[in-house]
């Protein structure tokens, strides 16, 4: 039995993935972006890509003018999701910091806001590139940078707002990278702890209960 194309659709109903496919930009960027995460860049090639989805890989060029091209669409939309999704969760309102640094959680939570995955698979692709590296650079400067401008909005001064925002940012991407055992259940229930490590207060009962309901949308907990 041929295998079924492997497509990322919003609404495969509508868009059925079996038959007479015209692939989208959107579906060589998704299936590039699985191959980037789970097997590396060296292994993000056309032919492989077109072989994976099942379709001519003469298609690709509508939407792309090289190799090199898809790869500066995938740093793009990294850039897009997490560096712009960091920051502006960093920027929402809150009534105290322990709020605020909740919302920033939210990219822990929901992939929307934040794609685990493919920061570390920009992170691994950095070792190989100068360019890409520079470009990780300058996205992680931009997320402390609006860290600390937070830390800063609830009074901190700039030495101990910077602080407290690298050690929340760099915990944060060391506490994934490791992948610790741990339920969702009790990684929410320690989540009062973190936030008094982090900010030195007591989160307020109502921004517990308005977390955890945004993570019941999102972790089976």
């Amino acid at each position: 039995m041929a295998q079924k194309p492997v497509l990322h659709r919003d609404n495969p109903e509508a868009e059925p993935l079996i038959g007479n496919i015209k692939v989208t930009r959107n579906d060589w960027l998704n299936v590039a972006m699985d191959v980037l995460i789970s097997d590396g860049v060296e292994q993000v090639k056309v032919l492989a890509l077109a072989e994976r989805m099942q379709v001519s890989r003469s298609s690709f060029y509508w939407y792309f003018k090289s190799r090199q091209d898809l790869l500066d669409a995938l740093l793009k939309t990294w850039e897009q999701t997490n560096t712009a999704g960091m920051v502006r969760q960093a920027e929402a309102p809150a009534k105290t910091i322990t709020g605020a640094v909740l919302n920033v959680f939210h990219c822990i939570t929901n992939p929307n806001l934040f794609n685990t995955a493919l920061d570390f698979a920009v992170r691994d692709w950095s070792r190989r590139s100068g360019k890409v590296r520079s470009l990780l650079d300058r996205s992680d400067r931009r997320r402390v940078k609006a860290l600390t401008a937070m830390f800063a909005r609830y009074g901190y001064l700039e030495r101990e707002a910077m602080t407290r925002a690298k050690v929340l940012y760099y915990m944060q991407l060391g506490y994934d990278m490791a992948d610790p055992n741990e339920s969702h259940a009790h990684r929410l229930e320690v989540t009062p702890e973190y936030l008094k490590v982090f900010t030195g207060q007591e989160p307020l009962a109502e921004e517990m209960e308005a977390f955890t309901a945004f993570t019941r949308q999102h972790w089976d907990v």
